[in-house]
């Protein structure tokens, strides 16, 4: 009975187990679809990743390689950079050796240019103590030939003196001969001819005397003449001496003069110091063909005025200095009422200068005008500069 019951239970249980199995199955077919479908879209993702990933490695590798690429560029850059710091640190040491050298050069230039306008000052002044010189040797020729024309008459005259008593002694003799011939031939006038003969001795031995005082005279003229030649060779030298201290003195005073006027007046084309001259161009002072004083012109000369006076206050008083205004024009000839050449035109802006100066208080014994036309030249060509640099007035601190 039992089994029987257990028999027609069985149907009941085989059903739900049945749709159990089934659901459970369906449960694991879904799973299995998911987990298919989701190892298709993994493997579609891993596939598309491992793509990516390649990529990204090959293109790791590009980026590694231009790395190596860049890291041998950034070390030649490296190299070239510091082959340029040595070449730039080797340029720097030559800038520095070059600007040194500019330097000294510019230094040794600046020596070289104060001891050229040194030479130029000292060029002049010797030219001028020479000239001075040649005078004074002039003057002690004139008085050496005044004295040896003096010294030729005095020997002269003792030589005609002394001709006149050997002339006075040989007609003695002559006579004293005869005399001791008419002796033997007239012996009753022995007596008197004896004293002849003595009175001419006695004569012939006082000619001597006078004729040895005659010598010492003329030793002692000549000693005096040789006293006076020595003396006027001390005196040149003195005077020489005395000279070149002037030329000197006035020299500093002359490059005072113009390092002052060069101040005042300033830093003009126009206006320049050639050697130991201060040179104005005449367009600064003069219109062409005239020589009254230009625009603006008296307002230079009293510039020039009160340098010269505060100049002339220091100046020791014994020291004669003036000023010397040379007026210059070009080589063009000038045919006027007024001004017949061209000496005449650099004459009278010379002589103007001068007059102008001494109405602004310049004294006139302290200034000298000479006029020089064209014929001394600074620039011979036939330019309109040429003649622009020629038509001058040129100031001269010198000595009378």
């Amino acid at each position: 009975m039992a089994r029987a019951r257990r028999e027609l239970r069985q149907p009941e249980i085989w059903p739900g187990f049945v749709d159990a199995l089934s659901t459970l199955l369906l449960a694991i077919i879904f799973l299995l679809v998911v987990f298919v479908l989701g190892q298709f879209f993994l493997s579609q993702m891993l596939e598309g990743r491992d793509e990516t990933v390649e990529r990204l490695e090959q293109r790791l590798k590009s980026l590694s390689e231009q790395l190596d690429q860049e890291r041998l560029a950034g070390q030649r850059l490296r190299a070239n950079l510091a082959e340029e710091n040595r070449r730039l640190q080797a340029s720097e040491a030559e800038r520095r050796d070059v600007e040194d050298r500019l330097a000294r050069l510019e230094g040794e230039r600046a020596e070289l240019d104060a001891g050229l306008r040194r030479l130029t000052v000292e060029r002049a002044g010797l030219e001028r103590q020479i000239e001075e010189g040649r005078l004074a040797l002039r003057e002690s020729e004139q008085r050496a030939l005044r004295l040896g024309r003096e010294l030729e008459e005095t020997r002269r005259a003792q030589a005609a003196e002394v001709e006149r008593l050997q002339r006075e002694i040989a007609a003695l003799t002559a006579a004293r001969d005869a005399l001791l011939a008419a002796r033997d031939a007239e012996a009753a006038g022995r007596g008197a001819a004896e004293a002849e003969v003595r009175r001419l001795a006695e004569r012939i031995e006082t000619l001597g005397v006078q004729l040895g005082l005659l010598d010492r005279v003329l030793a002692g003229r000549q000693a005096e003449i040789d006293r006076q030649a020595a003396r006027i060779a001390e005196l040149g030298q003195r005077l020489n001496q005395a000279l070149a201290n002037r030329v000197e003195e006035l020299a500093q005073y002359r490059s005072d003069f113009f390092g002052r006027l060069r101040r005042v007046l300033g830093d003009r084309e126009d206006v320049r110091i050639v050697g130991d001259r201060f040179v104005f161009q005449s367009e600064v002072l003069f219109a062409p063909g005239e020589a009254e004083l230009g625009p603006g012109a008296a307002a230079e000369i009293a510039k020039l005025a009160a340098t010269l006076r505060q100049l002339a206050n220091e100046i020791p008083p014994e020291l004669p200095w003036v000023l010397q205004v040379d007026g210059h024009t070009d080589r063009r000839p000038i045919a006027t009422a007024r001004f017949p050449s061209n000496w005449e035109l650099s004459t009278a802006r010379a002589i103007t200068v001068v007059r102008q100066l001494m109405a602004l208080g310049i004294p006139a014994e302290r200034l000298a005008a000479r006029g020089f036309g064209e014929f001394q030249p600074l620039d011979p060509g036939d330019s309109e500069e040429a003649y622009r640099r020629n038509r001058r007035i040129e100031l001269k601190l010198t000595t009378r």
